[in-house]
């Protein structure tokens, strides 16, 4: 009895042997795999647009403001700006990086060697359609101008792909990361600073989410305001030359990912400059909710109807609020089937495919192909612009779900279907 338990515990071990060889031979394979992902190139995305694309940046200071999230009290708020721009058809000027350098080299060291090396690509090879700091195009005198807001902590550089698409449309897209509210920002002169608690919207307690975030919102509304004058300056005394008179300042659009949809919408409530605007996928805060807005407004969603729980209806009854209060002919709502949180921004091509895969099987990513769903994006986003800024006919929104059957009219559409009792 003693050796048959003995042989039983030795083919056990055998077994048990084997199958972690064969772990370790798998999970070997998967790390290597990985690894030589991280270093191919990852070309995003051609511009739709017949424009070509310059993109140059600022560092601006608002003297007036101290940064509210900022561990020493008397630092002013400082703001690194994207300007992604209709320029020149023919250019001397070098093709742009997706990140600087130096901000790429930081946020690897910020992510550690899993996050930003083995599930990520190699930001300094990701490959971009802007050229730095070419001349503007002269095909119009001035071109209407969109502020294009990240998602939560997110960076300008993630949403390169929708910013080069607006601008290769006729648009001047302005984008800014705001340090200790973007996960990080980095300068020219080597100063990083890192997503503060505060500024955190994922981690913020459920008790207090409305309340901080309102605050967080407050804070990116008034760089907005603060960025809206620094272009009014620039369009005056540009020293360049480059952007004088160029900046439509009476067609000033806004649109927004997540969090920064929600501030589209409630900067809309606030500013007058405000011509229309668009929240893609996010969940609304502040007093728009009950206000709404005279503005043409554009909710763009993914598809949350497999999502369960009680905050998808409390987001569409938000959503609802603001729809039903704007005027008729100025308001949208559609919903792209298959697309998730994450369709619209450059993250689906800079995050390892290996990843994404794996994501999509265990369905935390949806069905939508990364491609489809940016190329979606890119036409509702500057069809509802050409609608509202440049005077197409409204026709060219009704048509769009003609073009891309994925496109659903409607808000609701993007929900769990609610079921009332009888």
């Amino acid at each position: 009895m003693a050796r048959m338990v003995n042989r039983i515990v030795m083919r056990v071990a055998k077994a048990v042997g084997v199958l972690a060889l064969i772990a370790v031979a798998v999970l070997t394979v998967l790390l290597a795999a990985l690894w030589v992902d991280h270093g191919r190139s990852t070309p995003l995305p051609d511009p739709s647009g017949s424009y070509k694309v310059g993109r140059t940046t600022y560092v601006w200071r608002d003297e007036t403001r101290v940064n509210p999230y900022a561990p020493v009290a008397v630092t002013k708020q400082d703001l690194a700006v994207w300007i992604w721009y209709p320029a020149a058809p023919t250019t001397s000027a070098r093709k742009s990086e997706y990140l600087p350098e130096y901000w790429s080299r930081a946020l690897v060291r910020h992510e550690g060697f899993i996050l930003g090396r083995l599930l990520s690509r190699d930001l300094t090879r990701v490959e971009v359609h802007s050229w730095s700091d070419a001349e503007v195009s002269s095909e119009e005198a001035m071109y209407p101008v969109v502020i294009l807001r990240a998602g939560g902590g997110a960076l300008s550089s993630d949403y390169t792909t929708l910013a080069e698409d607006l601008a290769s449309h006729g648009y001047i897209v302005v984008s800014f990361d705001a340090p200790y509210r973007t996960v990080i920002t980095a300068f020219p002169d080597g100063r990083v600073a890192l997503r503060a608690a505060g500024g955190d919207f994922d981690r913020m307690p459920s008790s207090a989410t409305q309340h901080l975030v309102t605050q967080l919102m407050s804070a990116w509304i008034a760089d907005l305001k603060f960025v809206l004058d620094q272009l009014q300056e620039l369009n005056a005394n540009d020293p360049t030359g480059r952007f004088k008179g160029k900046f439509d300042m009476q067609k000033v659009g806004i649109a927004g990912h997540s969090l920064g949809g929600a501030t589209a919408a409630q900067f809309c409530h606030d500013d007058p400059r405000c011509a229309a605007g668009i929240d893609i996928d996010g969940m609304p805060f502040g007093n728009v909710i009950q206000d709404g807005l005279h503005q043409p407004f554009f909710f763009l969603m993914s598809d949350h109807s497999k999502e369960s729980g009680s905050e998808p209806q409390t987001v569409e009854r938000n959503i609802e609020s603001i729809y039903d209060h704007v005027p008729e002919g100025k308001r949208w709502g559609m919903t792209i089937s298959g697309a998730n949180h994450f369709t619209f921004s450059d993250q689906m091509f800079t995050k390892s495919p290996i990843l994404m895969f794996f994501l999509r099987r265990a369905g935390v990513m949806g069905s939508l192909e990364k491609r489809r769903g940016l190329a979606i994006t890119g036409a509702c986003v500057h069809t509802f612009l050409d609608v509202y800024l440049k005077g197409a006919p409204a026709d060219e929104m009704n048509s769009l779900p003609a073009l891309y059957p994925e496109l659903k009219m409607g808000i609701t559409t993007a929900f769990p279907q609610q079921h009332t009792p009888k």
